[in-house]
């Protein structure tokens, strides 16, 4: 029956609800466009020369407010109409595309709320390293590499693999996808960091449990800070492509490899088929990743900030095959009782629960 159907995608956006309200919350809006508010009534804000910017945020916040609060009482007068009309079939015909539509305006509202730093809309370098543990890790991380190209595939992100680093045995030592589209930095930081399987080796003929590791990291293509680096700094190095590629593939030395000397850093790319695009390509993986160690030492001098270890102690989320299926994020305590569809790039239930513990 319609109503039947109408019930189940009003329940299918309750979720969504859920989330934009305890988001609400959280960010206590509310509280905010108060104080501004009261800001606004003191007549020294006139010589104050961020007035604007006051004034800027304060609308800004009152017209998020105004389609927040349109939403979620959209959202329960749906519920009331379809109640109201469960007995008449043409009444609730009328309803079919108002729910679509306010399926997209709750959808469109979530992102907005969800994804407000400045940054979420860069594109971004997401690199995936094996830890220790040899085929094991190996295989481990080339599963969350996979991972990663089936979440942007699932939600509209080009990604390019930029650097991969084949294991000799099976999976990969390291690969780097670059990351563009809607918010690809905002949807992907929340993966920062180590991730734990266990599961019965595929590699082990005894069959015994094995506990593998390997390291995410995700950091944005324009970074906060401005970077500027001394080419005496550089010692840069080619190189013949290996692993996935076109047809010149380990035929030129196409490939790039950058070590930034005073810190040790290093980044390669290998995907173009010039050495001059591949270059281009590392250098800015380069400043993004010395953007974010300045980023990490500012946090050291005021927390106890330490660089995490791919090893036990350290990971944000573990993923469970067996004796029990189940993926938990440690930060969050958001778990999911379907890895199978979790390394299949299901991933928005811990984007999400992320985001609003980090408001």
């Amino acid at each position: 029956m319609l109503i039947d159907i109408l019930h189940e995608q009003l329940k299918h956006l309750e979720p969504d609800i859920s989330v934009i309200k305890a988001f609400w919350k959280n960010a206590q809006f509310d509280d905010r466009i108060a104080a501004l508010e009261l800001k606004g009534q003191d007549i020294t804000v006139w010589q104050d020369p961020k007035q604007a910017h006051i004034l800027k945020e304060l609308q800004a916040l009152k017209n998020k407010r105004e389609i927040y609060q349109t939403i979620t009482t959209n959202y329960q007068e749906m519920i009331d109409l379809v109640d109201l009309f469960k007995d008449d079939e043409s009444e609730l015909e009328k309803l079919i595309d108002e729910i679509r539509q306010l399926a997209r305006s709750i959808r469109s509202l979530k992102i907005q709320l969800l994804l407000h730093d400045e940054q979420d809309t860069s594109n971004c370098f997401i690199s995936v390293n094996a830890g220790a543990g040899g085929t094991e890790s190996q295989d481990w991380a080339e599963m969350l590499l996979r991972m990663y190209c089936r979440f942007c595939e699932q939600h509209g992100l080009d990604f390019t693999i930029v650097d991969y680093q084949p294991a000799e045995a099976a999976g990969i030592k390291g690969a780097t996808l670059f990351v563009k589209g809607k918010n690809p930095y905002g949807l992907l930081k929340s993966e920062h960091g180590i991730h734990r399987l266990v599961r019965i080796s595929p590699y082990d003929a005894n069959k015994r449990r094995h506990t593998s590791f390997a390291g995410v990291h995700v950091i944005p293509e324009n970074p906060k800070v401005e970077i500027t680096i001394d080419p005496e700094d550089l010692r840069i190095d080619t190189y013949r492509s290996g692993g996935a590629g076109g047809q010149h593939v380990n035929k030129t030395e196409s490939a790039i490899r950058i070590t930034h000397l005073p810190t040790n850093i290093v980044v390669q790319c290998q995907n173009e088929r010039s050495q001059g695009q591949n270059k281009d390509i590392a250098m800015k993986m380069l400043k993004a990743k010395l953007a974010q160690k300045q980023e990490e030492e500012a946090l050291a001098k005021t927390a106890s900030f330490e660089k995490k270890k791919i090893e036990w102690g350290s990971q944000i989320r573990s993923y469970v095959l067996h004796p029990y299926k189940m993926v938990k994020d440690h930060r969050t305590e958001f778990e999911s009782q379907q890895p199978d569809l979790v390394l299949d790039g299901d991933l928005m239930g811990f984007i999400e629960s992320y985001l609003l513990e980090n408001v």
